[in-house]
């Protein structure tokens, strides 16, 4: 005699179409982030290994120091530790994608002003540089700045020389540094009442020059 279907086949089958909705859905979140990975540039500042010890003896494992940046003016650094160097990297690199701040730049190339950073012991001096000076930096440092995009700068570190506190000092003073416009806003003015005085100086000074030509 044949036998009747269930009547949980129907919902079993509901359950399989949601189950590959489901699996659609991860494909698509994970070629999203594969998307917003390629366009963000990561660098390995730093990695160490560490060892915890426990009753049966040491359990080693390992500390990386990764900062990501997508080369535009937004940079951010994250801390991962784990058994295995791959996924200890992997584990700082997430963390640094959902940190990322933002940094203005003047000309897309350095900063607008000076500014100082402190974290811990450790000390940095950021300065704005002209055109073609390039990145001087020690290598935390310069790690930043290279995913962050910027191509000329000036940066000292006065204090320690631990890569955990000099990134962390270093993003102490971006995240102070501002920019004309912000400025101008909250201060309620206009940009160019910031900047006037300077820009028609510099145009005095060109007429001047043409003139004695």
């Amino acid at each position: 005699m044949a036998r009747e279907p269930r009547s949980g086949g129907e919902g079993g089958g509901e359950g399989g179409d949601r189950r590959r909705g489901r699996g659609r859905d991860r494909n698509n979140e994970n070629r999203q982030e594969r998307q917003d990975g390629d366009e963000l540039k990561d660098k390995l500042v730093t990695i160490n290994r560490v060892a915890k010890v426990v009753k049966g003896g040491r359990r080693f494992s390992f500390a990386a120091l990764v900062v990501v940046g997508d080369q535009k003016g937004r940079v951010g650094w994250g801390a991962g530790k784990a058994r295995e160097v791959p996924e200890a990297i992997r584990k700082a690199t997430e963390r640094a994608k959902r940190g990322m701040i933002r940094v203005p730049m003047r000309e897309g190339r350095t900063l607008h002003h000076d500014q100082i950073g402190e974290f811990g012991a450790g000390r940095v001096i950021l300065r704005a540089a002209p055109a073609g000076t390039g990145i001087i930096a020690g290598g935390p440092m310069r790690a930043v700045f290279e995913t962050l995009g910027m191509g000329d700068v000036v940066a000292k570190c006065t204090g320690t020389t631990n890569p955990h506190n000099m990134v962390k000092a270093t993003f102490a003073a971006l995240g102070k540094c501002t920019s004309p416009r912000a400025v101008a806003a909250r201060r309620g003015k206009k940009v160019s009442d910031l900047l006037g005085p300077r820009k028609d100086a510099a145009a005095d000074g060109a007429a001047a020059e043409g003139a004695n030509v």
